[in-house]
């Protein structure tokens, strides 16, 4: 009877364990492009990266930011893929898009056009506060590969978050690098208008 009882409560201890192991499983969670399409398509060649990211918050996990000058790691939320190669992924999907191009790859990726613009990202400022606020700050360059003309810029910016989710928080990041790709599409045309007009002419 005693032997009964005793492997009754371990098949229940075990029970207990695979509940708890079951409510505590890992989600895993992807940034995504937000910019609208343009009409006019281009042929531009783009390659975006690298991006670096401050070291707090460039691991799998989820980084929080709870209260100021202080973290917490969540090891149950965790990036799908490394968040350097997930911010590099969207900025050039946004590319893509804000600028008409199919020819936009990710760094080191190679593409069957040689790049005409290279995009280089410093992200200074990835703060998260679930059902308050996130941040984004970053520096970042453009440079042409065919003159070496550059052109670099900073980009800062903050979105509320007013549900206490992380599907919330993830959301208001990817908004914001729809704002940091619209500054780079920006840079990208100037550069762009700046060598046509310094093209030569060709006489017939």
């Amino acid at each position: 009877m005693m032997k009964k009882f005793t492997l009754v409560m371990i098949l229940c201890a075990l029970a207990v364990l695979t509940v708890g192991c079951a409510s505590t499983s890992t989600r895993l969670y992807t940034l995504s492009p937000t910019a609208k399409p343009v009409s006019e398509p281009s042929i531009l060649a783009i390659t975006v990266g690298p991006v670096s990211l401050p070291a707090a918050v460039d691991r799998p996990q989820l980084v929080l930011s709870p209260a100021p000058n202080q973290v917490s790691i969540d090891e149950f939320n965790r990036w799908a893929s490394p968040l350097k190669s997930d911010i590099a992924r969207v900025v050039a999907e946004n590319l893509s898009l804000l600028l008409g191009s199919p020819y936009v790859s990710v760094f080191p990726q190679s593409v069957s056009v040689s790049p005409s613009y290279r995009v280089v990202i410093d992200v200074m400022r990835f703060e998260s506060v679930p059902g308050e606020m996130a941040k984004l700050g970053a520096i970042w360059s453009v440079r042409s590969t065919a003159d070496g003309q550059s052109q670099g810029g900073g980009t800062t910016l903050a979105e509320p978050v007013r549900e206490n989710s992380y599907t919330a928080l993830i959301a208001a990041h990817s908004r914001m690098l729809g704002g940091l790709s619209s500054d780079i599409a920006a840079a990208i045309r100037t550069l762009a208008a700046a060598g046509k007009k310094g093209s030569p002419e060709v006489v017939k």
